[in-house]
């Protein structure tokens, strides 16, 4: 059984590390992917090319130095399955769609097994592609933490003609979080909010955005321990890291000066860089009730409105509607 095969050499004490024979070792350490041996003669050998520098220094523009590399390393998993100037070419389109994520090399991958001539090996790379892309969504959505499913598909837009689905469906492009721009969901309890945010958080898991779901006040609650355990900065980058931070359940309850202060924290590091997308029951000017500090009320405010989306979902319960519509009339929406 042939378990691999090396090329030849010639001169005495020569080593050669083949890149490919790493990588499940790689994609769980990426940090020791740069500067490798395996990696230099890879470049030497014409394996790993300029397209795939190109493409790694966007990837780690846009998801940082480790997650921007594990990427890379899917990727290079994915080119098992693919001629070596195929890889380079669905690298460069991924590249040109400004797509920094594993899985939309494989969807430029499948484009291309979609144009074989011969069905037989385009259907199965079609099918790993697929089920590489299912995979790795499916461990973002369970590493974004949302306590149930929802979907946009699931959300019932005639009953609640407040929100605008024209306007929903803009955002699960999900570029205001390519721009790290904020979003509100405003309105009473039972208009959709929760919804809405675990809807367009999961639609982003699914594009290739890591995602992180936290009500409010166990979100605070979390960085008041960090405080006193003197973990706060590390539970801050933590949080900072993510590329969009969903915060249910803003403004339910008051919170403390120190626990108001820590959680404009977070928010400060993520201003302008990381999306972070809120639900509250309260209009801005009933912020003050949670946010006591009127300047950091103020403030507050101000980076989760700048440049970001306000959807306003209103007063009525669609719960509510529901219940005295009778059973005859099950809910598609729920909150």
């Amino acid at each position: 059984m042939e378990v691999a095969r090396h090329e030849r050499l010639i001169a005495k004490g020569a080593v050669r590390l083949d890149l490919d024979h790493y990588l499940e070792v790689l994609v769980r350490k990426p940090g020791a992917f740069p500067g490798s041996t395996a990696l230099e003669q890879a470049r030497s050998a014409g394996r790993f090319t300029p397209v795939h520098d190109a493409w790694w220094d966007q990837a780690k523009k846009m998801h940082g130095e480790r997650d921007g590399t594990r990427a890379l390393i899917e990727v290079l998993l994915l080119g098992r399955h693919l001629p070596h100037e195929h890889v380079v070419a669905d690298l460069a389109a991924a590249l040109r769609a400004g797509a920094m994520t594993a899985d939309a090399v494989a969807l430029e991958a499948r484009k291309a097994a979609q144009a074989e001539t011969e069905p037989g090996p385009a259907e199965l790379l079609m099918a790993e592609c697929d089920d590489r892309a299912r995979r790795r969504s499916e461990r973002r959505i369970k590493a974004a933490n949302f306590p149930r499913e929802k979907s946009l598909r699931a959300f019932d837009f005639d009953a609640n003609p407040n929100i605008d689905a024209a306007t929903v469906h803009t955002l699960a492009s999900c570029e205001w979080i390519k721009n790290g721009q904020p979003l509100c969901l405003i309105g009473d309890s039972g208009t959709g909010k929760s919804h809405m945010l675990i809807a367009l958080g999961t639609e982003a898991a699914m594009k290739g955005y890591r995602v992180r779901y936290t009500l409010a006040t166990k979100l605070v609650n979390e960085l008041v321990e960090a405080a006193d355990e003197k973990q706060l900065n590390k539970t801050i980058a933590r949080y900072g890291r993510v590329d969009l931070l969903c915060i249910d359940e803003l403004g339910y309850m008051e919170l403390d000066r120190r626990g108001a202060e820590l959680l404009f924290q977070v928010l400060t590091e993520r201003e302008e860089k990381n999306s972070v997308a809120i639900a509250s029951n309260e209009p801005f000017g009933g912020w003050t009730k949670t946010f006591t500090a009127p300047r950091l009320c103020a403030a507050v405010v101000d980076r989760l409105t700048f440049n970001g989306a306000i959807i306003e979902t209103g007063t009525d319960s669609y719960r509510l509607a529901t219940t005295q519509a009778g059973p005859r009339n099950p809910p598609r929406l729920a909150e």
